[in-house]
């Protein structure tokens, strides 16, 4: 594989968009001191990758950077990721330019060990041509703010190879979302992704091997699978190991949130190593123990969204519950459920909650699927409002 950072890493990265926060403070309020001890504790067991992004906890992630990582190490001891957000199709140069710079004095840093365009995926390559988005990319790598470039990417197979087809020659490493939920899973396509980008000779970072928590949370009956095969390995392990032992692949991403996560992952990191095909057979199992979930039969037909006079995104917000079904995750379960509601910068995401609802019976009345849609809103507010 190639050396990317001046020597090889170990394959565990520290994800800095979950981070602890101050008991009762919303999500820019980050326990720094909690921070701090993570941050220790990962460099002296020699792990050094950290990620970051302009946008987590509401820019003070970079900032959680400088206070817990680069004030107290010298530069050479760690590597740092940020990642430029370029979901305003009108960005400017100037303003590409003044984000770089934020992102650098916000970490206390003079460059970044590896630049991202954030959250590439299908539909925006014409708006990065336009802005010149990929130019802009390697100025920052011409000009020594970066030492390797690439994209972050959330999309099917096909468009990733059509992207890399154009800007593989250009480009260093690419991160994706890969986990064994999503390896073979039509929707998020992991294999396909992770398939373009070893036939372009790309570098691999991976993203929520753990799926935001959900993979570390389950029912009872899933989980009884994990722990007989091995009582002593957390459920968050087994998916932490499923891409570590990928071709190609840099390091794998945590985004931990206290000390026991970090002391977890770190140990199973050194001590555990690649699942063999026995554990592969366990996961296989418990996937088709996890089918068994009763879950709640949408088909995101949208005829429910159609005439909702608050346009309210019933699909998405079934989704979230089907997946707090399965995997028991209510904190993962409130964020994703911020986001399909208009809590963040997500394409599409519809500014109502299930709260909105009147109560019309519109959305009942047109479910070929005769789901019980009010009394599902109902459910999602007392769970997640």
């Amino acid at each position: 594989m190639k050396n990317y950072f001046g020597a090889p890493i170990k394959k565990l990265g520290f994800g800095f968009m979950r981070l602890p926060t101050l008991p009762g403070k919303p999500d820019s309020e980050i326990d720094i001191e909690q921070v701090k001890k993570m941050v220790d504790l990962y460099l002296e067991r020699g792990f050094t990758y950290f990620d970051t992004a302009f946008v987590y906890h509401g820019g003070k992630s970079e900032e959680a950077i400088r206070e817990a990582v680069s004030k107290r190490y010298a530069r050479d001891k760690f590597q740092v990721t940020t990642k430029l957000p370029l979901w305003n199709p009108n960005v400017t140069l100037d303003e590409m330019k003044g984000m770089t710079q934020t992102s650098l004095d916000r970490a206390g840093i003079d460059f970044y060990d590896l630049y991202f365009l954030h959250g590439i995926g299908p539909g925006r390559e014409e708006m990065l041509d336009k802005i010149k988005a990929w130019d802009y990319l390697q100025s920052v790598k011409d000009t020594g703010k970066a030492k390797n470039i690439g994209f972050s990417y959330h999309g099917d197979g096909d468009t990733l190879n059509k992207i890399l087809d154009a800007h593989a020659k250009d480009i260093d490493i690419i991160q994706l979302q890969i986990n064994y939920l999503d390896w073979e899973d039509e929707g998020v396509q992991s294999k396909k992704c992770y398939d373009a980008a070893v036939a372009h000779g790309v570098g691999v970072i991976v993203m929520e091997p753990v799926k935001g928590g959900s993979l570390a949370n389950f029912t009872p009956a899933v989980s009884d699978i994990f722990k007989k095969a091995n009582p002593d390995a957390s459920l968050a392990s087994w998916a932490l190991r499923f891409p570590q032992g990928l071709d190609g692949v840099i390091t794998v991403l945590s985004g931990m949130s206290n000390v026991e996560q970090v002391d977890d992952n770190t140990k199973t990191t050194d001590n555990a190593g690649p699942l063999n095909d026995a554990e592969k057979k366990v996961i296989a199992n418990a996937l088709e123990e996890l089918k068994k979930v009763p879950t709640i039969p949408c088909t995101a037909c949208r005829y429910c969204v159609d005439d909702c006079p608050k346009s309210i995104n019933t699909p998405g917000i079934i989704g979230i519950l089907n997946d707090y079904a399965k995997y028991q995750n209510l904190a993962g379960a409130k964020r994703s459920y911020g986001m399909t509601t208009g809590g963040g910068p997500m394409p599409g995401a519809v500014a109502a909650k299930s709260s909105d609802c009147i109560e019309c019976g519109s959305c009942e009345n047109h479910c070929p699927q005769h789901i019980k849609i009010i009394e599902t809103h109902k459910e999602a507010v007392k769970l997640f409002e």
